[in-house]
């Protein structure tokens, strides 16, 4: 598939999928959502892709919001529409099927951090910085800002750098467990790879039962999770890969996942 406003390029077993409009700092527009979500079905359905990897064009930023120029003319009626498409792609993310893990590269502002909060793994380049800034401009995140951010760090954390608008820099991320590494701008990428390496040598069927609990772990009640836990590792003790995992702990040697 040909994309415009996406980069979609396979590397062994990841899709890496690059937000390309570095001249305006890869703000989101409706082009690139669509493309995003397009890039997704396509890394979905390819069973050689363990992974996907997402990030920016350019050395500068991520994703630095969303297209300014496009808030502007957004009315009360068409705003709500804004909010609920980016927020659909970002809720596709957190629930796919596949990890995803954000790449940030650079400025990860507004729209830029909610992207990189509905991501299952976020790796920062030293020179990322976060922030969600929409009280500078007097409105609210919408892309789902308010409610995952206060997920990751707690409501104290979360209101404070949303109603503050402040940005902090990748360390400080670190330091709150917004991101899982901070690595110098040149490794970014391969250390997300490797990543995704490490995935692609375990069960498909696991890895995908086990985002599914850990999904379960924030949108429900602990007591609730727990059950849903128990079901999905009774579905992972019927498979074929389960056997085979089994047996190659017992015979000492590497497994052969057949995903199924």
């Amino acid at each position: 598939m040909d994309f415009k406003a996406v980069i979609y390029k396979k590397v062994e077993h990841a899709a890496v999928v690059t937000i390309n409009r570095p001249n305006k700092l890869n703000a989101l527009d409706a082009e690139i959502i669509d493309e995003l979500d397009q890039a997704l079905g396509v890394a979905e359905t390819d069973k050689d892709v363990a992974a996907v990897v997402i990030t920016g064009a350019g050395d500068r930023a991520f994703v630095a919001g969303a297209d300014i120029s496009k808030i502007k003319e957004l009315t009360v009626i068409t705003a709500k529409d804004f909010s609920e498409r980016g927020q659909a792609l970002f809720n596709k993310i957190e629930k796919f099927r596949k990890p995803v893990i954000a790449a940030v590269n650079g400025y990860a502002l507004g729209g830029g951090s909610e992207l990189s909060w509905a991501c299952h793994i976020r790796i920062a380049s030293s020179a990322a910085k976060f922030g969600q800034p929409e009280v500078n401009l007097g409105i609210i995140p919408g892309y789902g800002g308010t409610q995952r951010l206060s997920r990751l760090v707690g409501r104290g954390i979360a209101t404070e750098l949303i109603v503050t608008g402040e940005q902090i820099d990748a360390a400080t991320a670190y330091q709150m467990h917004l991101v899982n590494k901070v690595v110098e701008p040149a490794e970014l990428i391969p250390t997300a790879l490797k990543i995704v390496e490490s995935i692609a040598q375990r069960a498909p069927i696991a890895v995908r039962l086990a985002l599914q609990a850990l999904d379960a772990s924030v949108q429900l009640p602990q007591d609730e999770g727990m059950k849903i836990e128990a079901q999905l590792f009774a579905l992972s003790c019927g498979t074929a890969d389960q056997k085979e995992g089994v047996a190659a702990f017992l015979e000492k040697r590497k497994p052969v996942w057949k995903g199924a």
